[in-house]
């Protein structure tokens, strides 16, 4: 029984893990959308995500079936729990990179009104983030997801410098006001991201030590 009980553990880090890498792919295609105003980059992150929110489903029922049948507990009952909680907000990180996605689509066919340095950077610490708590859950690593915990002030330090650029840009340049604010809710979006990779790490904390941040 143990043994049925183990390889369903191991089928849930190895859907765990896919998830992650669904997601991380996501980010990436939505943030080369933005950057090289690729059209068909965006509308693939868009029409990715319904495949994101199927292996939500499918995580679910696998822990669902776990906690039902094999009835776990301490440990590894909080390792199940632990996952479903996950997945919500892995579920969500697929959303913004459609959601930032469909900005780049609007934003296709226009100039941009200043260089996107410091995006492109926050979108790779963001999507660091996500792999590196997804993988502190599988190796049940506790240093690993109290650095993405830590990780998470560099993200909110992106958006500060990128909210007050852009600020500054619509007051020098009032009529370039409507694609500021898209820049601005793209890089909400990764802060976004970023807070909820923090959730995951605090999640993996809680599977390890049973003590929720």
């Amino acid at each position: 029984m143990r043994n049925k009980f183990e390889e369903q553990l191991t089928l849930l880090h190895e859907m765990l893990v896919e998830m992650g890498s669904m997601i991380e792919r996501a980010i990436a295609m939505a943030i080369q959308a933005l950057i090289e105003q690729n059209e068909d980059k965006a509308k693939e992150a868009i029409a990715f995500d319904i495949e994101i929110d199927q292996m939500e489903k499918d995580i679910e029922a696998l822990c669902l079936r776990l906690l039902l049948q094999q009835q776990p507990v301490a440990r590894d009952l909080r390792l199940i729990s632990s996952a479903l909680k996950m997945i919500t907000d892995m579920e969500r990180i697929g959303d913004q990179a459609a959601d930032i996605s469909e900005i780049a689509l609007l934003l296709i066919n226009e100039t941009y009104i200043k260089k996107l340095d410091n995006i492109p950077q926050m979108a790779v610490t963001a999507s660091k983030m996500v792999t590196e708590s997804i993988d502190a859950f599988v190796k049940k690593d506790l240093e690993l997801a109290q650095a993405v915990i830590e990780s998470d002030d560099i993200v909110d330090m992106f958006f500060i410098t990128i909210k007050n650029s852009l600020i500054d840009l619509i007051s020098a340049n009032k009529d370039k006001g409507g694609q500021a604010l898209d820049l601005l809710m793209i890089a909400k979006y990764f802060e976004r991201i970023g807070d909820h990779a923090t959730n995951i790490a605090e999640w993996v904390v809680f599977s390890i030590t049973g003590k929720h941040w």
